[in-house]
């Protein structure tokens, strides 16, 4: 299920009475689809958890808040990855931020990810894919997106801030673009140390990542 939207995304979509504007997001590079990709290795602005940089085994995701895949791998998969892996500093999990349609509302998640802070943002990226039935209930995107901020502590002005960031949103471009130089091409993509993996169960992922832990 793998589609490139050429172009350049806005955000009065979401809301034409907040202070988001689609302006913040001109200069984002060509955003994919649920679906495909791949590249790894050490980027600036990586957000991580378990082992330390230099760990013997990195694992990178590539994702976005937006992608239903993601969000099932997320749900079905992460807590067990989560448990084997992580939470025993077997490996350095990164999480990249790849925006996929509607790349606006993408874009704001991991906006105010990042304004919650590095000790909140997975738990806001959790929250946020979690929450995607909620548009398919009708829940306008906005209203999801406030109440996961002031939920993580950002108050509604701080949410309009955030998400029109102007410093905030070129280093999140520059993030895009680094993956898409590096080939990754939709999501979620997986990479075990800088090597894609096409099955991302529990299953697959632990064949690669207990290959590269035998490794002398």
């Amino acid at each position: 299920m793998r589609t490139t939207i050429p172009g350049r995304f806005r955000y009065g979509t979401m809301s034409r009475r907040a202070a988001m504007t689609g302006a913040a997001l001109t200069a984002m590079a060509t955003l994919s689809g649920c679906g495909g990709g791949g590249a790894g290795g050490t980027a600036e602005g990586d957000m991580a958890l378990g082992a330390p940089e230099g760990a013997k085994v990195t694992v990178v995701e590539y994702a976005s808040v937006t992608c239903h895949v993601c969000a099932l791998w997320q749900q079905q998969v992460w807590p067990e990855f989560k448990s084997r892996y992580v939470d025993t500093n077997k490996v350095r999990y990164v999480f990249r931020e790849f925006p996929t349609p509607p790349a606006d509302i993408a874009a704001a998640g991991f906006l105010i990810a990042r304004c919650a802070g590095e000790d909140k943002y997975f738990d806001v990226i959790h929250e946020i894919m979690a929450s995607q039935r909620e548009w398919q209930a009708g829940v306008p995107p906005r209203t999801t997106l406030v109440r996961v901020a002031t939920g993580a502590g950002l108050s509604e002005q701080q949410f309009q801030t955030c998400v029109s960031d102007a410093d905030a949103i070129k280093a999140m471009d520059a993030r895009i673009k680094a993956g898409t130089a590096a080939g990754v091409t939709g999501t979620p993509t997986f990479m075990v140390n800088g090597k894609r993996v096409v099955d991302s169960s529990i299953e697959g992922l632990s064949t690669a990542i207990e290959a590269a832990l035998a490794r002398d």
